[in-house]
This record gives C-alpha cells, structure tokens and sequence, in this order.
C-alpha cells in the first residue's frame, strides 16, 4: 500500500501542474490524518481527512478534495459567515465550491458534498434555499445534513460553539487575521492569473474583485500562440559535436511554425483594431526562431492570399467589401495547407459559419462578443 504521505505529495503535484490556481493554494494548507471522520472535511484553517477513505481514492479524485481544501482556506470562513449558522454556512460554501470545481473538469470523489439543483449559485443563495428547506421540516434534507462527511450537525455545532466560548479574544483575532491573510493571497494570485487568462470557471461567485474576468487580448493572444510554439530535441539525427568518440547527443531541431490568419474585410472591420492587432501579432512571432504565416484577406470569399516567413513585416491591405461568409476560408485551407494547427481570424462576427468542424484550434479575434459555434473568442478591448 502507498504511504500516506507520498500519495498526498503526488496529489499536490499533480494538481499544481493541472489546476496552477488550486495547486499554488493547496501547497499552503495543512492537511490532518482524522480518523474520527467518514471521508473528509475542511473548516478553513485545515483539511482533514480520514487514512482509509484517503488510500481509496484516485489521485485525481484527491485533487478534487485538496481544491476543495484550498477554496475554503481562501473563503475566510469567519468573516463572511456573519449572522448565518455555521454547519449550514459550511455546507452552503462546500456545495457552491464543489460545483464550482465540477464545472473546471475535476473527479469529484464519494462522500464530496453536491446537489445538481444548487449548480450555478452563489453559497449566500445556496444558504438562503437551504434554511427554507429546514423550515419547511425537509426530513430528507435534515437526514443529509446530519449524515454529510462535511459538515458538523447540530449537535456538534452545540458543542464547537460552547469550545469557541472558551476561547480568547485574542485566539479569535489571531484565527481570523490568518484567515484574512490566505484570503488575501488568494485575491492576489487569482488577480495575476486573470492577466494571463488562467482563470477557473465560475470563481467569481467567491471573490469581489473589479473588472473580474476582463482578460488583456494581447496576453490571450499570446497564450494562444505559445500553447503551439515548438523547438524540439531529437535524436535522429544525432548531434555531430561528439560523435566521432561515440557520444550521441540529441541535436536542437527547430521546426517551423505555422500559422493561419484570416482577415475579414468587409466594410465594418475598424482599420485602428486591425492595425493594433498585426502589430502584436508581429511582435510574438519575434519570439520564434522559424515561422511561416499564411494571410488570408476575405469577406463572402477569399481575395488575397500571402505568405510572410521569419523577419518579414506582417502587414495587410483591407478595403471596404461586401457581406461576409466565413466558408471560404475554411475550404482554403483545407484545400491549401497540411498540418495546420490554428487559424486566427479576425472579424466582427457578422457571417455565415461552416456547418462542419474543422480538425485544428480556431481563434475569433473580435472588438465585439457574440455567438460563435466553435473555437473561443479573444475578445479586442
């Protein structure tokens, strides 16, 4: 059987590199062997868990319980509970944070608290429907509560309130400044990951943070032209720096990359925007050792096509056309180009979309949102 604490590390691990947001959190929270509990349970100042259920469980399934430990040191349990009930607040919070996880891809494991009625809602709203319910005398909903891996009942409510009395003013201060201060490092990650467009789905139920999921479109860009970028190490051929005494050594082979860009223009495409974002465009691609860039200028068909290679300025000459049918370009590069990996076009959105999938990653680059039914938007601000 894998030792407890190895298991924990590997988790820590995985997560950090999978969900960078959740893993950073996790690495600071201290995670308690309970064995008095039936799976597991965060109270905001630590993550407990019980040895059985923790050896039972998938590594994926343990990065799904130490984000959840990690959302709740981050939520400043104390400070936001105000008035409200502290077993029902936890379980209000768990299930929102649980939800939250669930939409981001995590495995979420037996025992997690969730309910599909709550998805989507904020814990204060979750809290709100969760005393109705107990008002209403829900014998189900008491039985889950008292029963949750979780969070305490009633009875052990009682008697942590009548623990809490004992305590200091000066305990209390002290527990809730620590909890400020991993809140606030929480704010301020989450702030610098918003910059990069790193963001998990749906966090902002959790924090009050302005402008919240406003992403820099350069950064995003950026971000899109760095996930495709390659400079790989190859051992055929063999480096020949030492080859004549028998050492083989991989040799540094830089492939070309290869990007499609499509420029709509139709008469509504702002020229300024347009200038703006070849200009970053041209400035990324300093950062690549060999490139190739195919530029398509189009509106209900493809009007120009030019290649710009390694150091050449990517420039493009757009005059007010007609309506725009996105189609074309697709069957362009479908019928022109190999090995395509992204295609980045810029338009206003305002045509008609292929019915078929292509087989590579497609950017919208917009100054406007709208629908769109593939690929993601990078929205032009």
């Amino acid at each position: 059987m894998q030792k407890t604490e190895e298991k924990i590390s590997q988790a820590k691990a995985k997560l950090l590199v999978e969900y960078p947001y959740f893993g950073t959190l996790a690495s600071k929270i201290d995670v308690v062997i309970n064995d008095d509990i039936e799976a597991f349970k965060s109270d905001g100042q630590k993550l407990q868990i019980n040895s059985d259920y923790l050896q039972n469980l998938e590594l994926s399934e343990m990065e799904f319980v130490f984000a959840n430990g990690a959302m709740h040191a981050s939520l400043a349990h104390e400070m936001r509970k105000k008035n409200r009930s502290g077993w029902l607040w936890q379980m209000a919070t768990d299930m929102a944070v649980n939800d939250m996880l669930v939409q981001n891809g995590f495995n979420m494991p037996y025992g997690a608290q969730y309910r599909e009625r709550f998805s989507g809602m904020y814990a204060e709203e979750i809290y709100a429907e969760l005393k109705d319910d107990i008002l209403r005398d829900d014998e189900d909903l008491e039985y889950e509560a008292d029963n949750s891996d979780d969070v305490q009942n009633e009875k052990q409510e009682k008697s942590d309130q009548k623990e809490q009395n004992q305590q200091t003013l000066q305990e209390l201060e002290e527990e809730i400044l620590q909890e400020q201060l991993f809140a606030e490092e929480a704010i301020s990650l989450l702030e610098s990951k918003m910059q990069t467009g790193e963001v998990p789905v749906a966090i902002e139920r959790f924090f009050e943070i302005e402008d919240f999921g406003k992403v820099d479109w350069r950064n995003e860009l950026r971000n899109a032209l760095d996930k495709y970028f390659r400079d790989d190490y190859v051992f055929m051929p063999p480096s020949k720096k030492l080859l004549y005494s028998g050492i083989y050594l991989p040799s540094n082979v830089s492939q070309t990359f290869r990007l499609v860009i499509a420029v709509d223009s139709s008469g509504s495409i702002n020229k300024e925007l347009l200038d703006e974002f070849l200009s970053e465009v041209n400035f990324l691609m300093t950062l690549v050792q060999n490139y190739q860039i195919e530029l398509l200028v189009c509106d209900e068909k493809v009007h120009s096509h030019k290649t710009f290679y390694s150091g050449e300025k990517l420039e493009a000459e757009v005059k007010g056309g007609s309506g725009t049918d996105f189609r074309p370009v697709f069957d362009f590069v479908q019928k022109h180009f190999d090995d395509v990996k992204l295609l980045l076009y810029f338009t206003d959105l305002n045509g008609t979309f292929p019915s078929t999938l292509p087989n590579y990653e497609v950017k919208w680059v917009s100054p406007k949102e709208s629908e769109i039914p593939f690929g993601t938007l990078i929205k032009l601000d």
